[in-house]
């Protein structure tokens, strides 16, 4: 996978956190229709990857604050694992509005890299499967490819079963 300088073109700040951490990645771009009823499986579908190899970044509220779960796109997120591998009793979906905020990403571009705050994430144990797996690269229409194991490093993030 070759390293990526998409910076001084425009880069959001995923790529800045994976450029400045010496990740390797590979952005993958595709045309967005405002239209389509599933960011993420747009996303599969247009870059033709399994969509289990695509993972949507979802904003939880629990008891102890906000958090973040990764799953596939192609699976739902289950809330009481989650909430569970925060360290919480229960989880609720963050309101766009809130997870727009939050992360400084608009919903359909939230990357789990380069928020505005870390927060406490949780990647999908079956994620670990795949050399390569594909989030958000901040923007409707830009996915970022990576090892997930650099997810998790660089997210700090904790793996459990966590979709459905």
């Amino acid at each position: 996978m070759a390293k990526s300088r998409t910076r001084a073109g425009g880069g959001t700040p995923a790529t800045v956190v994976l450029e400045a951490a010496n990740v390797p990645f590979t952005p993958r771009s595709y045309h967005h229709d405002p239209a389509a009823e599933s960011y993420g499986l747009e996303a599969a579908e247009a870059l033709g990857v399994d969509p289990a190899r695509v993972l949507k970044t979802l904003l939880v509220m629990t008891d102890a604050g906000p958090g973040v779960g990764i799953v596939p796109v192609d699976r739902q997120l289950d809330l009481k694992a989650v909430a569970a591998a925060l360290g919480s009793k229960k989880a609720s979906m963050a309101d766009p509005k809130v997870a727009e905020r939050t992360t400084g990403y608009v919903v359909g571009g939230i990357s789990p890299l380069g928020q505005r705050k870390a927060l406490p994430t949780v990647l999908d144990a079956t994620a670990l499967g795949f050399p390569t797996v594909l989030v958000s690269g901040g923007k409707r229409g830009l996915d970022l490819e990576l090892a997930p194991e650099d997810l998790v490093h660089l997210t700090r993030a904790s793996v459990a079963p966590i979709a459905r």
